[in-house]
């Protein structure tokens, strides 16, 4: 009898600690298998606005010692900034798809939360992230991100006019694996006409914190931005020129591969296009090899040089002497 009550008693410790959940909001070392467990699988389509994207925030804490062991600091900075260790971390969910695993995380400063999505592989190496969903605008929009189950993620903003009439614009970003990052496939906007006129740039809001990002301009309607990539060798890159008065016009988004410190090229499987680029002190030149007729008029090319348009410093309020 005191034998069998001796292998029940064993049974239920043992049991009692193959349930136990691991705390992740410490510093001791966590395995991927306990991380990713942390988040809730998501049902796609799914649906997150900024009004409730803190309620659906799991009530587990993670500590940021934890979340940098498989997300990397640089990425979290160039996603959140510098004081993203001060954040509050919380798992929202994930999505796994064959061959990768998005978490959708809540990072709170402030009492205003942030939503990102990390995407990893499956050995749980980092791959990309993609800011979705910010609270504090004030810009009169309501705010959300639509998951679909490829997976897309649709952020859009949502207004009602003065004549009750609903005003969008929807952006859509999905992983490219050629480029190893998130890139924009989808702009759907009913704004007003002037807001359509204008010149969309896709990576306007991508991280610009490399030596070289920027933006190199001519005017509003020609210019190049240059965005970070997944490292210091790798650039996002958006052209978009109107040459003519309109007549011909071109635009490129890819990937820009430095070969040295001041020059890059393009170059894409199954795209016959090809472009040099060439930094100097203060621009950019550009020259076109391959054929690009793809992406611009038949009588016009990429070739140009651009100016580096000069960071707005942010302003200072001096000390008032007493």
């Amino acid at each position: 009898m005191l034998r069998l009550i001796v292998i029940c008693f064993s049974s239920l410790l043992l049991f009692s600690c193959k349930e136990k959940k691991v705390s992740l909001a410490g510093s001791d070392p966590v395995d991927a298998k306990d991380f990713m467990a942390a988040f809730p699988a998501l049902k796609l389509p799914y649906k997150i606005a900024d009004t409730n994207m803190v309620k659906l925030a799991d009530t587990t804490n993670i500590s940021y010692v934890v979340f940098s062991g498989f997300i990397p600091d640089s990425a979290l900075i160039s996603l959140l900034g510098k004081n993203v260790s001060k954040s509050k971390i919380k798992p929202v969910g994930k999505i796994e798809t064959e061959k990768e695993t998005y978490l959708l995380t809540e990072f709170t400063q402030n009492k205003k939360a942030t939503l990102v999505t990390f995407l990893l592989d499956k050995k749980s190496s980092y791959l990309s992230g993609l800011v979705l969903l910010k609270q504090g605008d004030k810009d009169g929009y309501l705010h959300s991100v639509n998951i679909t189950s490829e997976p897309t993620f649709i952020i859009s903003k949502e207004k009602y006019s003065s004549t009750n009439e609903l005003m969008y614009t929807r952006n859509g970003y999905a992983y490219n694996n050629g480029s190893a990052a998130f890139i924009a496939v989808m702009n759907d906007s009913n704004e007003d006409l002037k807001r359509i006129n204008e010149v969309i740039n896709p990576i306007d809001t991508f991280p610009r914190l490399n030596k070289l990002s920027g933006d190199y301009v001519q005017d509003k309607k020609n210019y190049i931005s240059i965005r970070d990539g997944r490292n210091t060798s790798k650039y996002q890159f958006f052209i978009h020129f109107e040459k003519n008065d309109g007549d011909c016009t071109g635009e490129l988004k890819g990937i820009m591969t430095m070969q040295d410190a001041t020059h890059g090229y393009f170059q894409e499987s199954g795209d016959p296009c090809e472009i040099d680029f060439r930094f100097t002190t203060s621009s950019i030149i550009v020259k076109e090899r391959g054929n690009c007729g793809n992406h611009r008029g038949i009588k016009c090319f990429f070739n140009d040089t651009y100016r580096k348009k000069k960071d707005a410093k942010p302003t200072s309020k001096k000390k008032t002497e007493k």
